[in-house]
């Protein structure tokens, strides 16, 4: 069985089934669909920082995600053991929305948290961001591409 143990899931991964991770990076895709607009999803254990607004905002900028066109970028962070969570969105999509749609999202996923709804409450917040994104960054047949993987990026 030792032998083994290295196909455990580690960090992050142990928190959710690979059928979770299918319908949020569904979840992702389906946002995308329609904006040219980007979400990406981060989940790890911990929060290295205090304020995960932080840890979100570092990771957005290691991850390039301010180097999208149209600098309209959201990244979704939660950390699992800390309770701690995040929706960082660049400067595009932030100023279209204004600070009040940003809370009220992160609201929503706290309330479904609360209740250890954890997939449902990131499938929402991407949908629910997905919307906004289609709304002022609509998709452009023409020019439009992925500019960043739908993947989950999972920290330790």
């Amino acid at each position: 069985m030792g032998a083994f143990s290295f196909l455990r899931p580690s960090g992050a991964q142990r928190y959710i089934s690979a059928s979770d991770n299918r319908r949020i990076v569904e979840a992702i895709r389906a946002a995308e669909q329609q904006t040219s607009g980007e979400v990406r999803v981060y989940l790890e254990t911990r929060c290295r920082y205090v304020d995960p607004l932080d840890r979100a905002a570092e990771l957005f900028f290691g991850l390039k995600m301010d180097h999208t066109h149209q600098r309209n970028g959201v990244l979704v962070y939660v950390a699992f053991r800390d309770r701690q969570f995040a929706v960082f969105a660049d400067e595009g999509i932030y100023r279209e929305m204004g600070a009040e749609y940003w809370h009220a999202e992160a609201a929503k996923m706290l309330h479904a948290f609360r209740k250890e709804d954890y997939v449902d409450g990131l499938v929402q917040v991407i949908a629910d961001v997905g919307e906004a994104l289609q709304q002022h960054f609509p998709y452009d047949r023409a020019g439009d591409k992925n500019e960043l993987p739908d993947d989950i990026v999972f920290g330790s």
